[in-house]
Order: C-alpha cells, then structure tokens, then sequence
C-alpha cells in the first residue's frame, strides 16, 4: 500500500459536531503515533507549531482536537487558520459529524447538556454549533458520518485511512444506499442506478441481494449498466488525479437505488473492483443500508 509522509510542519486539525465522535477519533490516532492536543483554544493553534525545533519528530504526525467552547469560536479559528496559512504551515481538516437524532441520543444517554443549549434544549444547541461550523465543514478535506458508526467501526476507519507514516495517498469509499432512507451526508459523488430495472419486481430476486451472482446478472445483462460503470469510471479518473495533486486523500462515491439491497449493492462492488486496479488507489465498500429492511 502506497503512503505519503506529512509534510514538515503539518498538522491535522480534528473537528466537528459535539457528540459525532472527536475523542474516539484522537484516541484512535494516538494509538498509532499521533501527537493528539485536544482542547486547544483558536488562539494557541499558532503557538503550537511554533514549538517544532529540529530535536523533536512529534509534529510529523500532529493532530489538535477543537471543539465550540463558545460563540466566538468561529471567528477565532478562522483567524487562526488564516495565520496558518500566512506563515506557510499545511494543515488539513477531519470533520466529524451525525445526524441531529443520533446526536440528541448520545447527549440523553450520557445524561449531559449541549455546550451551547444555554436554557434551551439540546435540539437548540446543536443548530447553534452546525452554524457556527458550516464554513469549516465546507473546507474539510474528510468529513466522516458517523450516525450509523459504534466506536469501534469509527476507530476502525481512521486505523485503515491513516498508516503508520502519514495519509494513505487516495482511499476511497463506495457506498451502496436506498434513496428512500435518504442521501448520505458524506457523499463527495452520488450516482443515480435506478434507471436500471429493479429486481424487486422478479420474484425468485426479490429474497436475494446484489452480493448474489443471480442479481448481479441480472442487473449487468440490462441495457445501458455496463455502459454506465464505464463512462462513470472514466469521468472519475480525471477527478482522482485532481485529488492527488490538491493532496486531497479519501472520497466517497455513494451509487444509490429505491432500497439499497439489488441495484446499488451490485454496481458498487463492480466499481469498487474497477477502481480498485487503479494505481495507488485503496477501496473499501460498504452498504449501508443492506438488510435495512
């Protein structure tokens, strides 16, 4: 597997929804020789990388966990990232993030109110902090969802996106989905199968999913699916050299059907297989919403 080595005075800033996530991620990061800062304020950020000297290695793999403290949170690390910026050190931006339901959960569960909810409701503080954190969610390099992800699938999925030495150079995520249960929130490309005939409608299909040899037949022998995968392969090469040299290193390609389960299970993992022959390209496939219903 191909790696690339942080570059010299790199950081990589760890933020997002309260709740999505951010200390299981640092947790996980630690665990494979990330130096992990959590709670450090905005205005101390360019301090830190200030402290790198040529006796120490730490900030090779330096990674600040922030989170909203306060309603001058974004204008402050804005500032700070513009400093960053200016002074010519590279960073990169891991969003974490869930849907509001899962959010409420988690805050009920651990019996703790929202940072920003004041005398309002948990509901309340959330849509306070997704306003504050819309610009830096928008300028996020990885943006992970993690409404239908448990501690160890998350922690699993930051061990296989960073290696021992740094980013992997391009991972990629191919994502099956049932349009129905709605579009997933950390799609960077969603493609529509349902042009395709749906095998729901065949009865000796209908029990069986797009893993099985009968369905994938079925949906590769319907004209226009295997023109499809190929002109969208194709129209993707361009964008993952555009990633590569924007050191951009993990997308997810979402391809959705009505359901989840016949369609998109099959085009995905034929896909996957595809981009998978690519050079320096690593692929996960995941289906969300198999077995959903």
């Amino acid at each position: 597997m191909e790696t690339v080595k942080p570059a010299e005075s790199e950081l990589l800033i760890i933020t997002g929804m309260s709740g999505a996530g951010r200390t299981t991620v640092a947790h996980a990061l630690e665990d494979h020789g990330w130096y992990v800062v959590e709670n450090l304020p905005p205005q101390l950020l360019r301090r830190l990388t200030e402290l790198e000297t040529p006796a120490t290695a730490i900030f090779d793999k330096l990674a600040v966990v922030m989170d909203v403290r306060s309603s001058t949170f974004n204008p402050q690390l804005s500032e700070a990232l513009a400093d960053l910026t200016a002074a010519g050190v590279h960073y990169r931006v891991l969003f974490v993030d869930a849907d509001d339901a899962a959010l409420v959960r988690r805050f009920e569960q651990g019996r703790r109110p929202h940072p920003l909810q004041g005398e309002g409701t948990i509901l309340d503080g959330l849509r306070a902090e997704r306003e504050l954190l819309s610009e830096l969610r928008n300028r996020a390099e990885v943006v992970l969802d993690t409404t239908d992800r448990n501690v160890h699938k998350l922690s699993t999925e930051i061990t296989q996106l960073f290696s021992e030495d740094g980013p992997i150079v391009l991972r990629l995520n191919v994502m099956s989905f049932g349009f129905k249960y709605g579009l997933p929130a950390d799609a960077n490309y969603v493609a529509d199968v349902r042009f395709i005939p749906n095998p729901h409608w065949v009865s000796e299909l209908r029990p069986k999913t797009g893993k099985d040899k009968e369905v994938q037949d079925f949906v590769f022998s319907a004209e226009g699916t295997q023109d499809f995968i190929g002109s969208y392969l194709e129209a993707l090469k361009p964008v993952l050299e555009g990633y590569r040299r924007e050191n951009k290193h993990y997308a997810t390609i979402a391809i959705g059907c009505t359901g989840g389960k016949h369609r998109s299970v099959a085009v995905s993992e034929e896909l996957a297989h595809r981009l998978d022959q690519l050079p320096s390209v690593t692929v996960n496939v995941s289906h969300r919403d198999l077995g959903r219903e």
